[in-house]
């Protein structure tokens, strides 16, 4: 090899170009590297040529159509030293030819991020660069980080390497490119940080062995341990033994060898190179290879190791680890023997650290042991965590393809099931209203819920033939539309002013207690102080009220207050909402959502806001009782704020769309076709005629 220290693969100051690097991951990458580490001095892709790749805080990256563009216009200062190909693995080869061509004297090693390059094809560019004296890494290298002079190639620690790598003694050697990143986290919970990580790939052939690494890092001075993320396949880890035992190494090596699980199966990991092919390539005699290089067996945490000569001398050499949970303490171990010091003070203790806990009641129920308490969230994601927990109610559902899917229906041929409930049970249980709350939400209410939603239902149906809903289905049956089309009819002139009101209702009552202690709104609890709430709101409706007055401009109302209907009288009641309050009362229930309202009518008569008590329309009636029959799973987060709106309002527009079906039969019957046009007389004509 041309490097004779691990610095010499990739240091500060190396100057890097990138091939193929407009793809996708390859700009990626790039953009990442450049911000983090400001070493990239351009790349090349053929026809994307004169392109610049802004990078946040750095100059631009300039693209040039092929290498040999690059070499020739970037001056001598700017010459690349590295470069890492991100070609597919067709015009690796080419692209490897054009360096070794126009960079053999400036360029000093190749990493190569490909992956499945054909062995014929690797064997030929490593034969070529040896001759050029360029050094490979790869292929299928997620590149190399070098901790200390806070530079990297490749997407070695994603898009914060420095999270999972701080400066430290141990250098990191792994045939997968991601398990690099996790066994730099797990050192750090025994003080021990990172000095290079490095990625060898998996390919069926390595171009830059463990043999080759280890001979690197052994004359390194900032790298004190060794780890390593060992795959079946290969004898490389028996070239690597072969050697270590000629000489006197000198540095610990702690190996976790994967795969033995899956041995005797079909099954093999998902690198090319990581195919059992003869003696010496599984992964239980790697592992025994690495336990007679050690002279110990693999590190057991519960064994009480007596720190004598012989374990000391063992040490020397390493200890295999069975498991990377096992990695923080078998280092601990070795770093105390051998009086290696720690990097720093451990400041990540590898235990569960549940970042959210929800055990729907089960928690008393279990035993103390099983009980986890919650953890502490990290950077980044404490500040994104945070952000999502002002959310306090509602779910926040993954999205998928549900073009042939549903939560709300099945059918195999044999049962529907309405969220896993037979069709025919809840037929023969005899309540549509359950069974349509339980299609709208996967919830069934209990018999007095489904009692308080039917009284809505039924107060929905219908409000006169003057209403714009019902309006609406007689102008469709006189135009002489089927019946379909007049509930349709019926249901196009619902909206936010007519009907939508439910549904801002529910969002405004949400607003108020969001942040309140209500467990169960159909019960009275001196804990919920509603008079504080009331007052609040109150007070701030009449200073938005009285400056947006003053500024003459309109402001919001309260919605589902104050029905034009019902408002004459000292106090005012909409006889609708009467109804569900009997209901409530008969059932020895109260609604703390309905209570609200009729407190906050009278504080508003008591500061002058109405000159009576508002009326609490039926909108508000049936936003109280849906909220407060969705509102457990609201807390649990089963349903989303979202659909609770929505079904406020489908309450209003289900009941209405019934009575549209009313309104088309008897104009059917009774009615003139055409009789609901306004006659030419009646017509107001608002501008004048052109002629």
């Amino acid at each position: 090899m041309r490097a004779a220290k691990l610095n010499e693969l990739l240091k500060a100051g190396d100057r890097v170009a990138v091939s193929n690097i407009t793809g996708r991951e390859a700009m990626s990458v790039s953009i990442n590297s450049h911000k983090l580490c400001g070493n990239i001095v351009g790349g090349w892709a053929l026809g994307k040529e004169a392109q610049k790749i802004e990078v946040p805080g750095r100059d631009p990256i300039e693209v040039y159509p092929t290498i040999q563009e690059l070499l020739k216009t970037l001056p001598d200062d700017k010459q690349p030293n590295k470069v890492v190909v991100y070609s597919p693995p067709v015009a690796v080869y080419g692209e490897v030819k054009e360096i070794v061509e126009h960079g053999a004297g400036s360029v000093e090693t190749i990493f190569i991020i490909t992956e499945h390059v054909s062995i014929e094809v690797t064997a030929k560019i490593a034969k070529m660069c040896s001759q050029a004296d360029i050094d490979v890494v790869g292929c299928n290298s997620l590149g190399m980080i070098n901790v200390h002079d806070k530079v990297r190639v490749g997407a070695v620690g994603a898009d914060n390497p420095f999270e999972s790598f701080v400066k430290g003694s141990a250098t990191v050697i792994s045939n997968s490119g991601n398990m690099v990143n996790t066994m730099a986290s797990y050192l750090q919970s025994a003080g021990v940080g990172t000095s290079y990580g490095v990625s060898t790939g998996k390919d069926a052939l390595i171009l830059t062995s463990l043999k080759d690494l280890l001979e690197l890092a052994k004359d390194d001075e900032r790298t004190k341990v060794i780890v390593l993320y060992i795959e079946p396949g290969g004898l490389y880890e028996q070239e690597a033994i072969e050697m270590l035992l000629s000489q006197d190494y000198g540095k610990p090596i702690i190996p976790y060898i994967t795969g033995d699980i899956l041995q005797g199966s079909n099954l093999a990991l998902g690198h090319a190179g990581a195919v059992v092919e003869g003696k010496g390539t599984s992964a239980t005699a790697k592992q025994q290879m690495f336990d007679d290089y050690f002279g110990v067996e693999a590190f057991d945490p519960e064994k009480r190791y007596k720190k004598d000569e012989k374990l000391i001398g063992c040490l020397k050499k390493g200890i295999r680890v069975r498991t990377l949970h096992h990695l923080p303490a078998a280092a601990g171990l070795v770093c105390d023997a051998l009086g290696i010091d720690r990097d720093f003070r451990p400041s990540k203790p590898l235990a569960l650290n549940p970042w959210f806990l929800d055990y729907k009641g089960a928690g008393k129920k279990l035993k103390s042991k099983l009980v986890l308490h919650k953890g502490t969230i990290p950077a980044p994601y404490k500040s994104q965590a945070k952000l999502l927990m002002k959310e306090t109610l509602g779910a926040n559902p993954s999205r998928r393809d549900m073009r042939n899917a549903s939560h709300a229906s099945s059918n195999d041929g044999k049962v529907t099931r309405i969220y896993g409930h037979s069709v025919e049970k809840e037929m023969r249980a005899g309540s549509f209203v359950s069974s349509l709350m339980l299609g709208w939400t996967g919830i069934k209410p209990s018999e007095f819920e489904a009692e308080l939603l039917e009284k809505c239902f039924v107060a929905s149906l219908t409000n006169g033939p003057g209403t714009i809903s019902a309006q609406g289905a007689k102008l469709s049956t006189s135009a002489g539309n089927a019946p379909n089309t007049a509930m349709i009819a019926s249901l196009a002139c619902i909206g936010d002013v007519h009907g939508g009101n439910g549904r801002k209702a529910v969002e405004y009552l949400l607003g108020i207690f969001r942040d309140s202690d209500v467990d169960d709104p159909f019960a009275k609890d001196d804990k919920i102080d509603l008079d504080a709430l009331v007052k609040t709101e109150a007070d701030r409706f009449a200073a938005e009220r009285s400056a947006a007055k003053e500024a003459g401009i309109d402001y919001k109302r309260i919605p589902c207050l104050g029905h034009p209907v019902f408002r004459n009288d000292a106090v005012n009641y909409d006889p609708r909402e009467r109804i569900v309050s009997e209901c409530l009362d008969e059932n020895g229930k109260y609604n703390v959502f309905l209570d609200f309202y009729h407190r906050l009518a009278h504080r508003l008569k008591e500061i002058g806001i109405s000159r009576n008590v508002w009326a609490v329309n039926l909108d508000g009636a049936i936003a109280s009782v849906v909220l407060g029959v969705l509102w457990p799973a609201l807390k649990e987060k089963r349903l989303t704020v979202r659909r609770v709106c929505d079904v406020a309002f489908m309450v209003f527009a289900m009941g209405r769309v019934g009575g549209a079906g009313a309104e088309y039969l008897d104009h059917q019957d009774f009615g003139s076709p055409m009789d609901m046009r306004i006659p030419v007389s009646e017509c107001v004509t608002l501008t004048r005629s052109a002629d």
